[in-house]
């Protein structure tokens, strides 16, 4: 027990000067996106100091690389540019809503339930099942793009257009768009997935992404996704950029929702987001209740900014 103080700090450290390399490795870059575990660690550690007799200059010092470590990853975070922002009484304003449904998810009535009861504009699924694109459709009569695929764009309008960009096939991600009518003009929904890090190819899943958003026009599309990056990791950083939008969302934990079957409380991991074109005004993100799913949803109220 003694001991604990010592551990602690030091595995924060090392994990929180790893994450920092995580720019030049993808491997490394792995750990970068648990970098709130390490801060939580070097916490603990400066809490328990006192078990640590002759050891608490140690342990502070080390505890404190850790929270250095970590803030360097974190801290960019909360001083990036969110976007545009609007009052709660704008005009035009749209209810975005994201969600991995997750495809074993038994509690689809839930879903479906506090879905209805938003009234949202635009209702993006991940991993949707049959059965959830079934239900929906019969208890509301919404409009679907990407019928044959576990990524849905639900709307209470069908879309104008849909045509999907083309691409490498090979890096191309998992990904629906289409184009709406709402009452400020036409706007791009663009709902995609990315795989977890730990492969290879998601870098050029990255790429193929920014190339589709290339192709539309960007100030008024909007982007949502289970893109299994959290914000202080070099991939997320990467997509930032190079998408073109802006992310609204802001170190909003979505994942895990749900531990060995039984809910989660204390999601620690952002990788659910929505981005929106300079077009878009952020009104309001909040994250919604527990679905069933192991992610959270991410809610975003967006208001249309008067064209320059």
């Amino acid at each position: 027990m003694r001991r604990l103080p010592q551990l602690l700090s030091a595995a924060a450290a090392v994990a929180a000067l790893a994450a920092n390399g995580g720019g030049f490795s993808r491997r490394l870059d792995l750990l970068a996106h648990f970098t709130p575990i390490y801060a939580a660690m070097a916490l603990a550690a400066l809490a328990l100091i006192g078990l640590a007799p002759g050891r608490r200059r140690r342990v502070a010092a080390l505890a404190l690389v850790a929270l250095a470590g970590s803030a360097v990853l974190i801290a960019p975070e909360f001083t990036r540019d969110a976007g545009p922002t609007a009052p709660t009484n704008a005009p035009g304003q749209i209810k975005v809503i994201q969600l991995n449904a997750l495809r074993t998810n038994t509690e689809i009535g839930k879903v479906a339930d506090w879905l209805i009861a938003q009234h949202p504009d635009v209702v993006t699924l991940t991993e949707t099942q049959p059965e959830l694109r079934e239900l929906l459709v019969r208890r509301t009569g919404w409009a679907i793009a990407g019928i044959h695929s576990p990524l849905v764009i639900f709307t209470p309008r069908h879309y104008v257009v849909m045509n999907r960009p083309p691409t490498d096939e090979e890096e191309a991600p998992s990904f629906v768009n289409a184009t709406y009518d709402s009452a400020s003009g036409p706007m791009e929904v663009v709902t995609a997935h990315l795989d977890w890090p730990t492969e290879a190819y998601v870098a050029g899943q990255e790429r193929t992404l920014a190339e589709i958003l290339g192709q539309l026009p960007r100030r008024r599309t909007i982007l949502t996704g289970d893109f299994n990056a959290a914000p202080w990791s070099a991939e997320m950083r990467r997509l930032d950029r190079a998408s073109g939008l802006i992310r609204r969302d802001r170190a909003l934990p979505t994942w895990p929702a749900q531990v060995l079957g039984r809910r989660w409380p204390w999601p620690f991991v952002p990788i659910d987001h929505v981005y929106a074109g300079k077009g878009w005004a952020t009104v309001k993100v909040e994250r919604g209740p527990w679905l069933g799913s192991d992610h959270y949803p991410v809610v975003v109220i967006l208001a249309p900014v008067a064209p320059p």
